[in-house]
């Protein structure tokens, strides 16, 4: 019995460490350079050695950074990105790994997918682009990214939109215990090919985004397929998956978000998600409103996890609220009353 558990052990040990390695992957089909997708008001620049794909509309003070979630693109935005270009400057872009962004699969230096290059490349577009300040606005991982670079540079951020932001509280534990697999040899084999599958799985996924899926016309769903055909999609989204998640507060000391959210108790701060979001759970975006001092908290009704798609209208008052209570953008001055002139003094008789 001994020697034929110990032979089972041999056979299954062999499997794991050779088994990955006969899985045939074929080269992704009709892929292409990330420009030839772009959209006509696409524009790109190098920040940090690297393609940046964005939009930009608007001008003048106050600035709008906005960030997308995992999977997205500045595509997200389309419904809202005239809204706030009518109060300022705003430019939407493609984080690494996503959207029409240039996907590095060799690198020498630190990581371009973890978190604190995806912080870096921030401030660094800003910088590049002459913002100085601007008021950053995230959806999910992006509202996540947002909240780490306000921690790292509060100066720089004027104030924070976190749309149904992907705060854990708790739930990374089973991360940091099966990240050690994905740094395997067999895992680095076998990582884009499972990133294929499920991305092009279906769309149920995008569809448990949304409150209402029939609101997800072939447009939406194109829209949010289109980065699939960029060159190496599949290589970067596994790296972005694996890659550190370590952020940095403003002192450079690493450590959880969901722990330091009370050094944000300088910036204004606005939550809103859906009251049906099941990708991020509505407890969660509260949980981080109530974990910053004098943050206000909206949710939307009938809306999921990406109201400034599904629910354009409502999502943009509840924001453009938030940004007077603020005074980040002022009411327009009250017309000046022209004087009625005094009716001339009748002439003494």
């Amino acid at each position: 019995m001994k020697r034929f558990f110990g032979w089972l052990f041999i056979i299954v040990a062999l499997t794991l460490l050779v088994g990955p390695y006969l899985v045939p992957i074929d080269p992704l089909e009709g892929v292409v350079p990330p420009e030839s997708l772009a959209d006509k008001d696409s524009r790109f620049i190098e920040v940090d050695g690297l393609s940046v794909h964005y939009k930009e509309a608007g001008s003048s003070a106050p600035q709008f950074l906005l960030l997308h979630g995992f999977g997205a693109s500045t595509f997200t935005w389309r419904e809202v990105m005239d809204d706030f270009a009518g109060h300022g400057r705003t430019v939407a872009y493609d984080r690494t790994a996503f959207g029409l962004t240039e996907r590095p699969v060799e690198w020498q230096g630190d990581n371009p997918y973890a978190v604190t290059a995806q912080v870096r490349q921030g401030f660094d577009l800003m910088t590049a682009l002459g913002m100085e300040t601007a008021v950053l606005v995230g959806n999910s991982a992006g509202g996540r990214t947002a909240l780490s670079l306000a921690l790292a540079r509060p100066e720089r951020v004027r104030a924070l939109v976190l749309v149904s932001p992907a705060v854990g509280f708790g739930s990374g534990g089973i991360l940091r215990w099966f990240k050690p697999l994905l740094e395997t040899p067999q895992m680095d084999r076998l990582g884009p090919w499972f990133v294929r599958r499920i991305a092009t799985s279906g769309n149920d996924t995008i569809r448990m985004a949304w409150y209402d899926p029939s609101l997800m016309t072939p447009d939406v769903v194109e829209g949010y397929r289109q980065p699939l055909k960029a060159q190496d999609w599949d290589r970067a989204l596994w790296e972005f998956t694996r890659a550190p998640r370590d952020e940095l507060t403003a002192h450079g000391v690493k450590g959880p978000i969901e722990e330091r959210l009370a050094e944000l108790k300088g910036i204004p701060v606005l939550v809103i998600t859906g009251d049906d979001d099941r990708i991020v759970p509505v407890d969660r975006s509260k949980a981080v409103a109530d974990g910053i001092p004098g943050s206000q908290y909206v949710e939307l009704p009938n809306c999921g996890h990406v109201p400034q798609e599904e629910c354009p209208q409502p999502f943009f008052a509840a924001v453009e609220a938030f940004l007077k209570s603020s005074e980040i953008i002022l009411p327009p001055p009250e017309p000046a009353v022209a004087e009625t002139p005094a009716e001339p003094a009748p002439a003494a008789g």
